[in-house]
């Protein structure tokens, strides 16, 4: 199994920066790609970035391409999400999850092919 476990949400004014993350630990050899989703009250979860956990393949949702970049630390076992010019619509629940099964370029956006999940972190934009 993989624990994952995220931190630095917080409150951050539109038009801001945050910089969130996630440490692996467990059986983290296994892990194929690691990824953010986020969920805001009353909607439903939506992919946000992908990682591949070796190699430099990044994947980004619509919404925040050009603002936010996913990186990986391979030495902490860490996935980093940095969030520039965040929008009021970036309110959310932000939660880490992996997969250790290869998922298609085209796929790497359903949730359904992530096995593990964090417990999440709050992130709060203001206006």
């Amino acid at each position: 199994q993989v624990q994952l476990v995220e931190s630095g949400g917080g409150v951050v004014q539109a038009g801001g920066s945050l910089r969130i993350s996630c440490v692996a630990s467990g059986l983290t050899n296994s892990i194929y790609a690691a990824g953010w989703f986020r969920q805001a009250p009353g909607k439903e979860r939506e992919f946000v970035a992908a990682i591949r956990w070796r190699g430099t393949s990044t994947y980004y949702g619509g919404s925040v391409v050009g603002r936010f970049t996913i990186s990986r630390t391979s030495a902490s076992n860490t996935v980093v999400l940095k969030m520039n010019s965040l929008k009021p619509g970036g309110t959310a629940v932000y939660y880490c999850a992996t997969n250790p099964n290869r998922i298609a370029s085209t796929d790497y956006y359903r949730a359904k092919n992530y096995e593990y999940w964090g417990q999440g972190t709050q992130v709060t934009v203001s206006t």
